[in-house]
């Protein structure tokens, strides 16, 4: 008999959008509510922009991604200097971690996994924030606390906040976020926001700190391309900091030539797709409530978040069901502060919204 070839384990994987995945086991494509991208698709121009570099690939990237950088700071009304390109958010956060080798480090639960993954890679002492369903997932005014005075080695010399909060999609009060920079700014820990979501939101300007990056050098901020221009395939994301020497510190801590000259050319493309971003804007900011209602309607406890996904709780077991049916929604159990029962999906257009409020009810009755 002859026996099947050797295969290698597959690894455990902690985020979703493993369409590949699904294709081994089904074949076909699923349709992927465990990735928090625009429904929208990847925009023309960077398509077309992508398409005209393709031809001098065979030329390495700029390293210091000049043209990019500087498109960014026009868009951020920030100075160029400010500005660092990465391969996506995730590689920042290393960048940010080896850079500054942390001893203790302060995050939240739930949050974004990367996080912890980068600060334990370093060595470094993790604690955790727990925030409580009963408290609305919401940051508390006591969390500036959580930094200490500074005087002791156990107080956090780093610290990790994402608002909107992925996965539960809840923002905090400007003002807590500003007093959380204060304290850091006294006790010399740095700060890092993960706004990869923000744009997101109503007034996203109204919430976030790019404005007082010249108050809190201990302040970076991290952007991606990922979630608003659908370019999760790309890897492109950005960080912004008043403190010159961080920023060169992060770009010596990776791989050179970090960013592709295809991402880079993606990148200058989507900051020019004004229309594209309204559309898409316009198009979260009414299905969100639409399927947080239906969600509800089953019997769902559904956390009211302000991002393009939503975060719920369900008594009937969803993930294999809705796989089967050929439906990813992303497991939470993995996040510290959730567990079983609990999953996030996305937001996608009103055909495609409908199709799972149908097959979670197939599924749950």
């Amino acid at each position: 008999m002859e026996s099947e070839p050797n295969r290698r384990p597959a690894p455990r994987l902690t985020h979703g959008g493993d369409w590949a995945g699904y294709q081994e086991e089904y074949g076909g494509q699923p349709l992927d509510f465990s990735a928090n991208v625009s429904p929208l698709g990847v925009p023309p121009g960077v398509r077309k922009a992508i398409r005209q570099v393709a031809a001098s690939a065979d030329r390495y990237p700029d390293p210091l991604c000049r043209s990019l950088s500087r498109a960014i700071a026009a868009h951020e009304s920030v100075p160029e200097s400010y500005v660092l390109c990465g391969n996506g958010a995730a590689d920042l956060i290393f960048r940010a971690v080896l850079a500054r080798r942390p001893r203790t480090a302060l995050v939240t639960a739930p949050a974004f996994s990367e996080y912890e993954t980068a600060l334990t890679a370093c060595g470094c002492a993790v604690r955790r924030h727990l925030l409580r369903e009963e408290q609305g997932f919401r940051l508390g005014e006591d969390f500036p606390d959580a930094m200490g005075s500074g005087a002791s080695g156990a107080d956090p010399d780093m610290v990790f906040l994402c608002e909107p909060n992925n996965p539960t999609g809840v923002t905090s009060p400007r003002e807590l976020l500003l007093e959380t920079a204060r304290r850091c700014r006294e006790t010399g820990a740095l700060l890092i926001l993960d706004e990869c979501f923000a744009d997101f939101l109503s007034d996203p300007d109204a919430h976030s700190l790019r404005a007082f990056l010249p108050e809190f050098p201990n302040l970076l901020i991290l952007k991606a391309f990922t979630k608003l221009y659908a370019m999760a395939g790309v890897r492109l994301g950005y960080a912004l900091c008043a403190d010159a020497s961080l920023l060169t510190q992060m770009r010596a801590a990776g791989q050179p030539w970090a960013v592709s000259s295809l991402a880079q050319a993606a990148g200058e493309a989507a900051l020019s797709e004004t229309d594209y971003v309204k559309r898409v804007r316009a198009l979260i900011a009414r299905e969100r409530p639409w399927l947080m209602a239906r969600l509800e309607q089953l019997g769902l406890r559904v956390i009211p978040g302000e991002a393009n996904y939503l975060l719920f709780f369900s008594p009937v077991p969803l993930l294999t069901p809705m796989r089967r049916r050929g439906i990813l929604l992303r497991s939470c159990a993995n996040y510290h502060g959730l567990g079983e029962g609990w999953y996030r999906t996305a937001v996608r257009t009103h055909k495609e919204n409908l199709r799972l409020v149908e097959t979670l009810r197939e599924v749950i009755q």
